[in-house]
């Protein structure tokens, strides 16, 4: 699956809640499809910078894919975290630096986030983005 049809996907089962205490109902329950990370990752190194509530994150390549695992103390967080790794995990470091995401904006999550959750979500979406050109730099080395 492409990271397009992923989010389509993600879209078509939004598409379907019409009241927005639905979606984050829906978005609260992609979280707990979140792979969970170690628990030796929950350090500070990996802690998403610029998230209101404790955010996790951590990646690793195998076999030319990247692999997210993240969490969070906060549910909407946690939520997020999952559609983001959902789209963006187990593709290749170019696919995830190329994806524009449009699905955020497509099922209207940055609109109807605070701005200090807006923040967070920049922030994830930024280190995940770091992580892939990480590799992808490690890679051509």
């Amino acid at each position: 699956m492409t990271i397009e049809e992923k989010e389509q996907a993600i879209i078509d089962e939004f598409s379907l809640f019409e009241d927005w205490m639905d979606k984050y109902s829906h978005l609260i329950d992609q979280a707990k499809s979140l792979p969970n990370i170690d628990e030796s990752y929950k350090t500070d190194e990996h802690l998403v910078k610029g998230c209101q509530s404790q955010v996790w994150l951590n990646a690793e390549l195998n076999g030319g894919l990247v692999h997210y695992t993240a969490d969070s103390d906060a549910a909407i967080s946690k939520g997020i975290m999952a559609l983001l790794i959902r789209v963006l995990s187990n593709e290749t470091p170019e696919a995830i630096l190329r994806a524009e995401l449009s699905f955020l904006d497509t099922i209207g999550l940055k609109e109807h986030l605070s701005s200090n959750r807006a923040n967070g979500l920049s922030a994830m979406l930024k280190l995940m983005k770091a992580y892939a050109l990480g590799f992808q730099i490690k890679s051509k080395q």
